[in-house]
């Protein structure tokens, strides 16, 4: 699609104090003469990922030993870990982190809006010493101004808030971009309505320098993800210094077009659509009530 015909899909209602139709077209003119040469990279090389499976909570300290070396033996170099129910658990998990990966491999910290503002300033800075990339939703999803000051008293540490998984469009995302409420823009592709919306959310990101990194972590996200991604590098960033598409590794079977990986990077898509289909088993299995899953939770007692 061209310049034009792409802006034609975007409903500019409402963010026209952030970038015109005018603006995102020069945006994505600007991109056109290099696009083949993104995507014959792109297409070659893939398109960066971090892992999240190697620290949720609950892992005890020798399972989460063991997860970072077999990441780390996979080529991995960027981690995520889940934090926020217990400072010593996390200063604890923590070390370990570090001591596993190094110092010289990006780890990212994500509490899944665990905190009010003051605890999330207060328990990051204990945290610090880790050097985590970012905090991902450190407090409600809805509270720009929040996230705004948990970022201010956080930056200078190093520390880049990352949220918007939970944001569902266009208005939100401008008013945390006007506001320095994030450093790091989490689209989420089953959140926000339609690629029509993300097209929208890329180009005010573009405007405003600051990258994106969809998240993931959830059945059928990467998927979902993988090509806005590719497309933001293609035809808007033009680059992907301080992006990458989160990654978790289970359910794949169940999906007729799992993503395909090179290494550590998400590769193109060949299939046309959305990537998004269940296969036709999983369906059978997974159908309420009469799937085959459903039948023997309700013959167990659980339901």
């Amino acid at each position: 699609m061209t310049p034009e015909q792409l802006v034609s899909c975007v409903d500019f209602r409402y963010i026209t104090d952030v970038v015109t139709k005018d603006e995102a077209t020069e945006i994505l003119q600007q991109q056109q003469s290099t696009k083949l040469k993104r995507e014959k990279f792109v297409c070659e090389n893939g398109y960066p990922a971090y892992t999240t499976s190697t620290a949720w909570l609950g892992y005890s300290d020798e399972t989460l030993r063991e997860k970072c070396r077999k990441a780390l033996s996979e080529g991995w170099t960027r981690f995520k870990m889940k934090i926020g129910a217990n400072l010593e658990d996390d200063k604890r998990r923590a070390t370990i982190m570090r001591e596993e990966i190094g110092w010289q491999n990006a780890l990212m910290m994500d509490c899944n809006q665990r905190w009010d503002v003051p605890d999330a300033i207060s328990w990051m800075k204990e945290l610090a010493q880790f050097k985590p990339l970012w905090i991902e939703e450190p407090t409600s999803p809805d509270d720009i101004l929040g996230h705004a000051t948990i970022a201010k008293a956080l930056n200078p540490l190093g520390i880049g808030v990352a949220t918007g998984e939970m944001c569902q469009n266009r208005v939100i995302f401008k008013q945390m971009l006007q506001a320095g409420s994030l450093q790091f823009l989490q689209i989420d592709s089953c959140r926000v309505g339609s690629v029509n919306e993300l097209i929208a959310i890329l180009l005010m990101a573009k405007k405003f320098d600051i990258p994106v990194c969809p998240h993931a972590g959830g059945v059928l996200l990467c998927e979902l993800v993988h090509h806005i991604s590719m497309f933001d590098f293609c035809c808007v960033s033009a680059t992907m210094e301080n992006r990458v598409i989160e990654f978790v590794e289970h359910l794949r079977d169940k999906f007729v077009y799992p993503v395909k990986m090179k290494g550590t990077n998400y590769l193109p898509p060949k299939e046309p659509g959305y990537s998004s289909e269940l296969t036709a088993k999983c369906i059978e299995e997974y159908e309420y009530p009469n799937g085959k899953v459903w039948a023997e939770l309700f013959q167990s007692g659980k339901f």
